[in-house]
């Protein structure tokens, strides 16, 4: 099905209609000039809401998106303005292609060229890119890419992401509305790219790192169905941290627009769910496995695996004559003259802990005399991908540590430190893991890094470096790390010796057991991390995360999407295609035509929203309730779960009102009549078990109660702090089926509640109650309304719907089985919320007014 909201500026200038087969036309520029776009396209119904009988098609081509092109770009040297253009072997985003290990999979890129290229130059260069790579160029203007990149970017997300907060102007920076404009609208200008070239029934979008969060808003507006992944390539910060970006709402919905959302490890995503959380009000659940968010109908997958290196382009680096070449010269500086290398790569920036490093260096050759002359720290210092003050900081620092170092412990011919802070080679850098015995990676705040991983493939060696080391080719081969606890990498090197960089003489000290540690040990240490990283490498991780996403979107076209909210509060609404919003017209006409009615509701969340202080209800509730009851065709039923005691005070004004409290354990039907119950008298002395157990937990968990009822109790954590009142939730409903498992009741977790009750009491017994009364007087209800919102008003649902078949209904009957807001739900209809609700009892109480009148 061709998309009404495509919008390819070709067909624009071409007059073409759209198409969307393999990308062959010309894809122009799209913006050329400076300036902010508008943050978002605010009219939702420019939004696509795909044909539900459109079926999902196997995974035949991506989109991946990132900020950078895996693409190398150059003037040529002859004087000409000619570009030439090859791939960067070196980015995560060609080695994930090459992982993939799938030629009929079509790899589309779609990302910034590193060099400015000249608006007039751009048709052109997107021309070639496109022909001879499959990438698409998205084009910046300097000003605003500054803004975006080096603004919000390296100045405000990626410093909170690493757990810095702006505690003043000069400390990361305070937030900045206008660089906020710039980040949204490069996204939006990123979106419009791959507009250009999406399939939206077909394709898969993997949208890679922080650079691009609000771009799945943009992409979900124009295609509801859009089967979109997003990996976060950095930390997650926790929510104490996240929760002080102004625009913190906004990122997390917009994150949720993916299906899939990934993260390199499970603190990462923590994090993130729960800020989802405390911000949105959002749980999540794990299913056989999966871990997902229930979202507007959607659910939200949530993968959690770190990302592997490519080890076909690690090994062929280690077989090249130039890396044999820099092994053989690293030998002779540094184990022909007794040293034993330590190595440190990273880049220069504040996070990478360079200086700590140092400071344990410093440290271990003060405790440790019979080091000195002996170890030589190679740290190896990547250029800064930022700039700035903090930048220039750390190098100054670092240049002074070296030199105080070198200084004190330095003597003819031996330096302890040894800093390149020159670009290398990867071919040398891979030269330099070959001969160090020791990596040391002391990051402060880290995503995914990879030098760990790379340093122990290139340890393994092959024949020819083991024989330049002096190893038989059979010989097991050794490796040593001392990493940092707070990088992504951590969790899945078991084998390391794990550092927090903050304490300088832990650091010395594991150093130091690093270089005295048995070589046995080493080996076995070495050889359960080869196993890991080389089984899994990129491709692992690739294919991981496309099987899930084509698991996660397998049931897209089964669905009914559209879209509500404007900006990016923006989301797409997904239900069961006959789920539907209850016309007020529909069912006014149904209530006029019928005229033997049943009326069920629910109250807490129905009646009266949930976060009402005041639970009571209000003296306009009870005159509409008044007249829908003074209505002889009708028969009302309010169905709660409070106390029997609560309800017949709150609504002893209502002489006709049917009553069930309890769960409709307690049942009358009118105020006059005497309670009666749905099941045999219950025996309680189970409360004697549960309540001391209950007791416990509110005494541990702030902001929760115990409701003692008649014949059930309820902890309620619904003022408690929201992650800790669910973890202690479900460990209370696993002790309380514990120590009630010979009992006959039956615990429940509901909408921030434990609940204990008898066993068989559910509202679908007061659902059945009614109808056959109702039968038995051969009035056999021809409309039937039931409204309610948690999954206790689920079991009425299932009741009333399967009655439509049955003897219990006239024939032919209306129902109207209703719940609160767009969810999975057995009902067939919602409304959103309690107002329309109210105003939906109104609408039919004024109709049951004008009929008793005349």
């Amino acid at each position: 099905m061709v998309s009404r909201s495509y919008s390819n500026l070709l067909e624009l200038a071409s007059g073409e209609s759209p198409s969307f087969g393999r990308m062959s036309r010309r894809i122009p520029r799209i913006m050329t000039v400076a300036g902010i776009m508008s943050d978002i396209d605010d009219d939702p119904s420019e939004s696509v809401c795909s044909d539900p009988s459109s079926s999902s098609m196997p995974m035949d081509r991506i989109i991946i998106v990132a900020n950078q092109l895996p693409i190398r770009a150059q003037r040529k040297s002859d004087g000409s303005k000619s570009w030439i253009f090859s791939w960067d072997e070196n980015s995560l985003l060609l080695q994930l292609r090459d992982g993939l290990g799938d030629d009929e999979i079509e790899v589309i890129y779609v990302g910034c060229l590193k060099e400015e290229v000249h608006p007039n130059e751009q048709d052109e260069v997107s021309q070639i890119l496109l022909e001879t790579f499959k990438c698409v160029p998205t084009f910046l203007p300097p000003d605003l890419f500054s803004r975006y990149y080096h603004g919000f970017c390296k100045q405000q997300l990626w410093p909170l992401f690493h757990y810095m907060l702006p505690l003043s102007p000069d400390l990361g920076g305070r937030f900045n509305r206008s660089l906020w404009q710039a980040y949204v609208s490069v996204n939006k200008i990123f979106a419009d790219r791959i507009m250009e070239v999406i399939n939206p029934e077909d394709d898969f979008v993997w949208v890679h790192d922080y650079h691009l969060m609000a771009l799945p808003t943009f992409l979900r507006k124009r295609f509801n169905r859009v089967k979109l992944g997003f990996f976060l390539h950095s930390p997650f910060p926790s929510s104490e941290i996240y929760k002080t970006l102004p625009i913190r709402e906004e990122l997390l919905r917009a994150l949720l627009n993916s299906d899939l959302i990934g993260f390199h490890t499970f603190d990462y995503a923590r994090h993130f769910l729960s800020c989802c959380s405390r911000m949105l009000g959002l749980t999540h659940e794990s299913k056989r496995g999966y871990m997902g968010i229930e979202y507007c109908g959607r659910t939200v997958s949530i993968k959690i695996l770190p990302v592997g290196i490519h080890m076909g382009q690690l090994q062929s680096v280690l077989s090249l004559p130039e890396t044999e070449a820099k092994v053989k010269e690293l030998i002779k500086q540094f184990r022909d003259q007794d040293r034993i290398m330590l190595l440190g790569v990273d880049d220069m920036d504040i996070f990478k802990g360079i200086s700590l490093k140092l400071l344990a260096m410093e440290q271990l050759l003060m405790q440790h005399p019979e080091w000195q002359g002996k170890i030589v720290l190679v740290q190896i210092a990547n250029p800064a991908r930022g700039k700035g003050k903090d930048v220039k900081e750390v190098q100054a620092e670092t240049n002074a540590a070296v030199k105080r170092i070198n200084k004190t412990f330095g003597k003819p011919g031996y330096d302890p430190v040894v800093l390149i802070d020159a670009p290398l080679k990867f071919y040398e850098k891979v030269a330099y893991y070959v001969v160090a015995e020791c990596c040391l990676v002391t990051a402060v705040r880290d995503g995914m890094n990879l030098i760990p991983y790379e340093y122990i493939i290139s340890r393994q060696g092959n024949d020819r470096l083991n024989k330049l080391l002096g190893q038989e080719p059979s010989a097991p081969k050794k490796s040593m790390l001392v990493i940092s606890e707070f990088i992504g990498c951590s969790p899945s090197l078991s084998g390391a010796i794990r550092v927090n960089p903050w304490n300088i003489e832990s650091v010395a000290d594991a150093m130091d057991s690093a270089l005295e540690m048995a070589e046995p040990e080493k080996q076995l240490r070495h050889e359960k991390h080869y196993r890991y990283v080389s089984t899994h490498d990129v491709g692992y991780w690739a294919r991981s995360f496309l099987q899930d996403l084509e698991r996660t979107c397998r049931d897209h076209s089964k669905r009914r999407c559209w879209g509500i909210g404007f900006g990016l509060s923006f989301r797409v609404v997904a239900l069961d295609p006959n789920f539907k919003k209850l016309s007020l017209e529909r069912i006014v006409s149904a209530y006029k035509r019928t005229t033997t009615r049943a009326i069920l509701l629910d109250y807490d969340g129905t009646l009266m929203p949930q976060a009402s202080i005041d639970k009571s209800p209000s003296s306009k509730s009870i005159d509409i309730i008044n007249s829908l009851c003074r209505d002889k065709n009708n028969m009302v039923f309010l169905v709660s779960a409070r106390s029997r005691n609560t309800v017949a005070e709150w609504f002893s004004e209502c002489e006709k009102l049917g009553l069930a409290a309890e769960h409709g354990y307690f049942l009358r039907l009118t105020r006059d009549a005497e309670w009666e119950t749905c099941v045999p008298v219950a025996d309680i002395t189970w409360k004697q078990i549960a309540e001391p157990v209950m007791q416990l937990y509110t005494e541990t968990t702030d902001g929760s109660t115990i409701e003692d009822k008649e014949t059930s109790l309820v902890w309620c954590y619904e003022d408690a702090d929201p992650d800790f009142g669910s973890c202690q939730a479900k460990e209370l409903l696993d002790h309380l089926e514990s120590v009630l498992a010979n009992e006959p009741v039956t615990v429940k977790s509901g909408q921030s509640i434990v609940e204990v009750k008898p066993q068989g009491v559910s509202k679908g017994l007061v659902a059945k109650h009614l109808l056959s009364i109702m039968q038995e007087n051969e009035t056999s209800p021809d409309f039937v309304l039931c409204i309610g919102d948690d999954r206790s008003d689920e079991d009425m649902f299932e009741v009333i719907v399967t009655s439509m078949a049955g003897p219990s209904l006239a024939q032919n009957a209306e129902v109207f089985a209703c719940t609160v807001g767009r969810k999975p739900s057995k009902a067939k209809y919602y409304l959103d919320d309690t107002a329309e609700i109210v105003r939906l009892m109104q609408g039919l109480a004024s109709v049951s007014e004008q009929t008793v009148t005349v």
